[in-house]
């Protein structure tokens, strides 16, 4: 028999006489030798294929056998209890109630590849006793599960779907997913009533017409204009009740709204089109009327689609966290889920360069990992057992198990990115003055078309009402009120997954014009910590002080240890610290001194040619180690802060801009002004020794003048932040930035700066760009609709499209760069030091 055959034979076959070609009755894979066992029947290849065979056997569903395309895998369960699953906590976040009482929920199941998959997994009602429903979306492998409580539990449920090989797991976002899914079945039956209202009204209306062509007794027309009536009464009390409802509430709060034109527009052809119907005389419009509704509401179904999409694409979270993880179960197998469907208590494996998924703790292995994102301290730190790590910092050196304490929404850089969401909302000027012109248009618009209907009606015009209605309708500022906001929420979004985190468009509208660019030096500038900048001393050297510098905590021995990573050290014999002056030693039998001049001094007796010809030549502005072996000088080094790679060609591209760029620190006045001087600052725009206070008043006085941005550290330059117009966190870390700052850079360099005004130039061209077309589109409409080229029903129709080519206009829009793969900075060719 071959190979096909016998696995589609394999649940009905006899005893087994061999065990060479032998199938698991189960998934089909071959049967290993150790488990054939010729006495029996069916044959499995491992435990989870017989446990599930037996499952569907004994309950009757041997016909999931039948599907030529089925499970070609083993049923490896966890063996999990999921009691996780019937905590109150996880009911509270992933269950919800249906009207009937039931519980609901949503999993995403592992194994889920093929129509078989959904034929078992919606048998589950007939395993279960208690589980009423089960549907399974198999492009997402997210199973929808409907049970009553108090017959079964869901972990009893979830152990089920895990026997049959679909392990399941809570899909996060339940209720967002399920409250959208309810507001679009409400808004998808209304457009389904208007439609199947305007099809019934058109074909009443066909018959009208019909007879005004070839004649039609009075008593028939007389009953088909009240039919009209009839079936158009319902169009507007349940279907078209929501632009009435916004329109009364617009007047309720003496707000103009974008409904109130359109529910005058829909009134004025109802009441015109009843009392002719009652006096038998004119027009009655329900025709146009009814599909009027359809359109407006298909329309904006379309539109309220269209700035979901765009919402979703700018949630920050995703921006940061990583979309998967891998879990490690109670067998030590490895496996991939969604982000979303970590929970509390499982262990994740984090490989050497990737980012954290949760917060947790380290259950095994040591590593170090960067978390410059929170902390703003851009060496990483080591982490062991037992430390603590958080999601979305990256694990940098080597493989660690983490269990999670904290997942999704819960997560330390979930709330911090809430703050930043929460922030985002404030409303940027440009955002007010949109909204103000929508609200004057709005009024404009209702005078405008009571003029035209007015002054058509003393000309006799035959289509005066028609043409008022699709001036109300087709002038709708429903394109104006989106153009400011999906620009900047798409914008906002985009910054994040470039390491930019926005808190308000207001930051960004500033940002767009050049004014007063103020940068601290030392984090913002500078790499903010010590640095090896100049050597003047023969090779060998090196070594020796680097084995002596080795066990010190120093600033100093940190940037020698830096500047020669993997240099092989002599053994040291002896060694002293002394404190003020430095450090000394025995090594390979050669005294070694190292530290400052005055202390080499002490021991020095000759100096060698090469360090006697540089002694004159040292940086003021870098601190002096001297190295003496043996008592000859033979060393020279010049520690300091290194000035980063980015920073030349940022500045000179600010500057091309327009910025006017001042460098204000509280280092020395001598170390500022020889940086100042390096990068092209003017010597009044390098200004040192400055305090918070000196920091503060210097911004106070800068905003006088126009637009201040100051970049800084965002805890000890806080005050000057939070006075700025805009304060930019550099150094800090988020979570001590974002008190303070408008924005908070996760990228290192002044690299980012210049991306992140470059792409607020761009966001305010967006917006620029789709205020015009929407002043634009309305004033043709106008003009259409006056001079009668427009009939409500085409109104209807430009209506929403100019809401989606807003919509498409701001997801489209180049403001800032998509997701890159990675934050750094690129370097520049040439590297300063200061």
């Amino acid at each position: 028999m071959s190979t096909d055959a016998l696995r589609m034979a394999a649940p009905a076959t006899g005893a087994v006489a061999a065990h060479t070609d032998v199938l698991c009755a189960h998934c089909g894979l071959a049967v290993p030798e150790g488990l054939v066992d010729t006495a029996v029947e069916r044959q499995f290849c491992c435990t989870g294929c017989h446990t599930a065979f037996s499952i569907l056997h004994e309950h009757g569903l041997d016909s999931y056998y039948g599907f030529a395309e089925r499970r070609e895998t083993p049923v490896r369960a966890s063996g999990r209890s999921y009691e996780e699953f019937d905590h109150p906590a996880f009911a509270q976040l992933y269950v919800t109630r249906t009207p009937a009482g039931l519980a609901r929920t949503e999993l995403y199941l592992e194994g889920v590849h093929c129509a078989s998959c959904v034929w078992l997994v919606e048998r589950i009602p007939l395993l279960q006793s208690g589980v009423l429903r089960a549907e399974l979306d198999v492009r997402r492998s997210l199973a929808v599960v409907e049970w009553d409580v108090e017959v079964t539990p869901l972990s009893a449920i979830a152990r089920g779907l895990d026997v049959l090989g679909y392990p399941p797991h809570p899909f996060r976002g339940v209720a967002r997913a399920d409250m959208r899914k309810r507001e679009d079945r409400a808004m998808l039956v209304r457009i389904g009533i208007a439609g199947a209202i305007a099809i019934n009204v058109m074909l009443l209306a066909l018959a009208l017409y019909s007879g005004e062509l070839n004649g039609m007794e009075a008593k028939y027309t007389t009953f088909f204009r009240w039919m009209s009536f009839a079936v158009t009464v319902p169009a507007f009390v349940w279907p078209g009740r929501v632009f009435f409802t916004g329109a009364w509430a617009s007047v309720r709060t003496k707000s103009l709204h974008m409904d109130l034109p359109i529910a005058i527009a829909l009134a004025a052809g109802f009441v015109r089109g009843a009392v002719n119907t009652i006096t038998g005389e004119g027009p009655i419009y329900f025709d146009g009327l009814a599909i009027l509704i359809f359109a407006l509401l298909v329309g904006r179904f379309l539109q309220q689609r269209g700035q979901r999409m765009a919402a979703d694409a700018a949630e920050l979270l995703h921006a940061i966290a990583p979309d998967t993880a891998r879990i490690v179960d109670a067998t030590d197998r490895v496996r991939d889920i969604p982000a979303a469907a970590l929970l509390p208590g499982m262990t994740l494996d984090i490989r050497a360069g990737e980012t954290f998924a949760a917060d947790g703790v380290v259950v095994r292995g040591a590593s170090s990992v960067n978390a410059a994102l929170l902390t703003g301290e851009s060496r990483p730190t080591s982490v062991a057992e037992g430390t603590m790590v958080y999601a979305g910092t990256l694990n940098v050196s080597a493989p660690l198990r983490v269990r999670v304490e904290e997942a999704g929404e819960t997560s330390r850089i979930a709330k911090l990115l809430r703050q930043v969401e929460d922030s985002a909302r404030r409303r940027a000027p440009i955002v007010q003055l949109a909204n103000r012109m929508a609200g004057v248009f709005t009024a404009v618009v209702l005078v405008a078309a009571a003029a035209a209907f007015v002054i058509k009606t003393q000309l006799n015009a035959p289509a005066a009402l028609d043409d008022a209605i699709a001036l109300l309708i087709v002038t709708c500022p429903c394109a104006l009120a989106l153009a400011t906001p999906l620009a900047i929420t798409v914008a906002v979004g985009r910054a994040a997954g470039n390491g930019m985190l926005i808190k308000g468009g207001d930051a960004l509208e500033l940002l767009s014009k050049p004014g007063t660019l103020v940068l601290d030096k030392t984090g913002t500038i500078t790499e903010g910590r010590t640095a090896l900048a100049s050597w003047v001393g023969p090779v060998w050297v090196k070594p020796l002080v680097l084995a002596l510098e080795e066990g010190s905590s120093h600033p100093l021995a940190d940037g020698f240890r830096r500047a020669w990573p993997g240099l092989d050290t002599p053994v040291v014999e002896r060694s002293q610290h002394v404190a003020g002056g430095g450090l000394e030693g025995v090594i390979n039998g050669q005294a070694v001194r190292i530290g400052s001049p005055r202390f080499a001094a002490e021991g020095t007796t000759r100096i060698s040619p090469a360090v006697a010809a540089a002694l004159d030549a040292v940086d003021k502005t870098q601190t002096p180690v001297h190295v003496v072996v043996d008592g000859e000088l033979v060393a020279i080094a010049g520690l300091g802060d290194r000035i980063r790679d980015d920073v030349l060609r940022s500045l000179q591209q600010l500057r091309d801009r327009g910025w006017r760029i001042v460098m204000l620190s509280g280092d020395a006045a001598d170390v500022v002004a020889s940086v100042g001087q390096t990068l092209g600052f003017a010597a009044h725009d390098a200004i040192g020794a400055a305090s918070p206070e000196d920091k503060l008043a210097f911004i106070e006085r800068c905003k006088q003048q126009g637009t201040v941005v100051m970049v800084g550290d965002g805890v000890n330059d806080a005050a000057a932040i939070a006075a700025a117009s805009v304060g930019i966190g550099v150094h800090g870390g988020a979570e001590a930035c974002l008190a303070t700052a408008d924005i908070y850079l996760t990228r290192p360099g002044l690299g980012a700066l210049v991306e992140l005004t470059e792409g607020a130039r761009r966001t305010m061209t967006v917006i620029r760009r789709n205020i015009g077309f929407s002043i634009a589109y309305n004033v043709i409409g106008a003009g259409m609709a006056v001079l009668g080229l427009l009939t409500p029903l085409i109104a209807a129709v430009l209506m929403p499209a100019s809401s989606i080519t807003v919509v498409l206009g701001s997801w489209y829009g180049f403001t800032f760069a998509r997701r890159v793969a990675g934050h750094s900075a690129s370097a520049a060719p040439a590297a300063l030091t200061t």
